[in-house]
């Protein structure tokens, strides 16, 4: 009765328990929870008729009879195809009147990263076997998605046991199996359950079916979880989403509280910057309130007067028991756990965004460590990940970051990875730890500067960027500008493309993966150049425009001038200088760019030169700009 009551009130004074089901295509997860939700009486009357009326093609369910899959499935495309592609957010009530938020995951490799979504936010996730197909290397990349994400609870339903006659032999064996992957990713609170979710055996009450079962059915399993007791509990945490100003003397920063308690009085720290206050007041959606926790979303303000920006992290001031700071301390370089799902490779040296909470920085992947063969759970060498892979990579932002790691905080010890051209999103990741030279390097400042370099060579430091294909005339435009800068009194330095890999770019091959960290280094050694008040001439193909954009932003406006030679590759190839057009095309250098790789031509550089032009015409073009800057 008193369930009742709640639910009809609108009041659910017990805990939330956040489930996610997950498993291969047609491992029956829709059905399983379609199931589960119609007969807890968590379904409108009227979307179980529809149930009942609906067929999709192959349905084995008879007309009249609900097809209980159909409850979860949201989108017309799914129906169409049979298989969940979004995610399928439900509420449920258990019998003790707790509510459940069921999400369903997509059980297909392509969509993986909606099934790291739905995980993202889980604390109990049910993962579907078929018995009559056995484990697949969907269920293993999905047990290993729930334990990067945190999800310490697992409940394995070995589903559609009537296929199989219901045989003890054959639970044994799959369970076994997926144990023992479970035990490889650390994941001790492990559950397995004989079911079938079409004929509804140990669902939502026992079978009689199976009498050597002698354990819980998936609902009475869901009923007796509790949260596991946390070992160490995050202090408070806050990122700022917002800077509230009301009234004139009114200043407040907004956001939903990540980690640990916060009450009026407790001492805080900027994370980013090292400025301390104490909580003055805490305000919620009716008032203040005299505390607030994991969850709630609140505006604090502070005694004093300190610098907080959005997308800052405000935390818990002091030190841990053993002696920490209670707080990350920046750091520009992390090792993570990353699920790509990407359409594109993940690449060392290529620039991305991380966006974490509020906040957005610019950031390149410098090593990818490892990859993980989600079957034999094997840490494989690999420079790339590909769509699906999970590994683990070190990454550098261009500014330092106070991140959690993921086992302590997933709010702000997890990020994404973002595509800087299409704004795609391209990788979850999980913080395992801040390396530690990152925070022991600290830059110089020295007195005699930039400014003062040029002011000595009594020029403006620039670096001129030439890109286009081999044979489109790079270098020698750049052999002919620095003669004629020479001949007008100007310091200059060029970094050629094959000669930088006679030396500090040697170790590098031609994939996309060596041309982007090969793009990275070159415009590093630049960027140190330009320090030393010299205008830089760069003959680089550097094909793709991801990697050229990732070169400019590390300069101020104005720094670098990208320069496209406009070559036709028939003229290219006609040229051959360096006879690497006749190897493409007997068949000995495969990554040839423009043939066996592809240019990514500028959309718009800043300077366009004709590579059909003369010399002389291309460098007077080149010299005005640069008189003219």
């Amino acid at each position: 009765m008193t369930a009742l009551l709640e639910r009809s009130s609108g009041i659910d004074v017990t805990p939330v328990v956040r489930l996610v089901t997950c498993g291969s295509v047609d491992d029956g997860k829709s059905t399983l929870i379609g199931r589960l939700l119609a007969e807890t009486g968590s379904i409108p009357e009227d979307q179980l008729d529809y149930a009942r009326r609906t067929r999709r093609g192959g349905s084995m369910v008879p007309v009249g009879e609900v097809d209980f899959s159909l409850l979860t499935d949201g989108l017309e495309a799914e129906r169409e195809q049979g298989i969940t592609i979004d995610v399928a957010y439900r509420h449920m009530y258990l019998p003790s009147g707790r509510r459940v938020i069921i999400a369903d995951a997509p059980g297909h490799e392509q969509y993986t990263r909606n099934m790291a979504v739905a995980a993202s936010n889980a604390e109990v996730a049910v993962l579907l076997v078929d018995a009559a197909r056995g484990v697949r290397p969907q269920t293993f990349r999905h047990l290993t998605v729930v334990a990067l994400m945190g999800v310490r609870s697992v409940i394995i339903a070995i589903n559609k046991m009537d296929l199989v006659g219901y045989e003890h032999a054959t639970y044994e064996e799959l369970s076994g199996q997926v144990r023992a992957a479970a035990a490889r990713l650390g994941l001790d609170e492990v559950l397995t359950i004989p079911v079938s979710a079409f004929a509804g055996d140990n669902v939502t009450s026992p079978t009689t079916h199976m009498p050597w079962w002698h354990g819980p059915s998936l609902l009475q399993a869901l009923q007796d979880w509790t949260p596991p007791e946390s070992t160490s509990e995050i202090p408070f945490r806050l990122p700022v989403q917002f800077i509230i100003r009301s009234g004139g003397n009114f200043r407040g920063y907004a956001g939903t509280v990540a980690g640990g308690v916060v009450r009026p009085g407790d001492p805080i720290v900027v994370a980013d910057s090292g400025q301390t206050a104490s909580v003055e007041r805490i305000v919620g959606f009716s008032g203040d309130m005299a505390e607030a926790r994991i969850g709630d979303s609140v505006t604090i303000t502070l005694d004093r007067e300190v610098d907080v920006t959005r997308g800052d992290l405000i935390a818990a001031a002091g030190t841990t028991p053993t002696g920490e700071t209670a707080w990350p301390q920046p750091a520009d370089r992390f090792a993570a756990d990353v699920v790509w799902v990407g359409e594109e490779s993940l690449m060392h040296g290529r620039s991305y965004l991380l966006a974490v909470g509020p906040r957005t920085v610019p950031a390149t992947v410098t090593v990818v460590r490892h990859r993980l063969d989600v079957v034999s759970g094997q840490k494989l060498a690999a420079r790339v990940l590909d769509m699906n892979d999970i590994g683990r990579i070190e990454v550098a932002t261009d500014t330092p970051v106070p991140l959690d790691t993921y086992a302590s905080c997933r709010d702000t010890g997890g990020f994404l990875l973002i595509d800087r051209l299409t704004a795609d999103t391209v990788a979850a990741g999980m913080v395992t730890h801040s390396l530690r030279r990152s925070l022991n390097v600290v830059p110089h400042e020295y007195e005699v500067d930039r400014a003062a370099r040029a002011r000595l060579k009594h020029q403006t430091p620039r670096v001129v960027w030439l890109t286009g294909l081999s044979g489109s005339g790079k270098s020698t435009v750049a052999d002919a500008l620095e003669r004629r800068l020479h001949g007008l009194g100007m310091h200059t330095f060029v970094l050629d493309g094959d000669n930088v890999r006679t030396g500090i770019n040697k170790d590098l091959g031609f994939t996309p993966e060596d041309r982007a960290e090969n793009v990275r280094r070159v415009a590093e050694a630049a960027k140190l150049m330009l320090e030393a008040g010299l205008i830089v001439i760069v003959a680089l193909i550097s094909p793709f425009r991801q990697d050229r954009r990732a070169a400019r932003e590390i300069y101020e406006d104005g720094e670098f001038l990208e320069v496209y030679v406009d070559t036709p590759v028939e003229m290219c190839a006609e040229r051959d200088p360096k006879g690497l057009y006749a190897k493409a095309k007997a068949g000995t250098l495969p990554n040839m760019t423009g043939l066996g790789q592809e240019y990514e031509p500028p959309e718009s550089p800043d300077v366009h030169l004709d590579g059909t032009a003369s010399i002389e015409d291309n460098v007077d073009i080149l010299v005005e700009r640069l008189s003219g800057d």
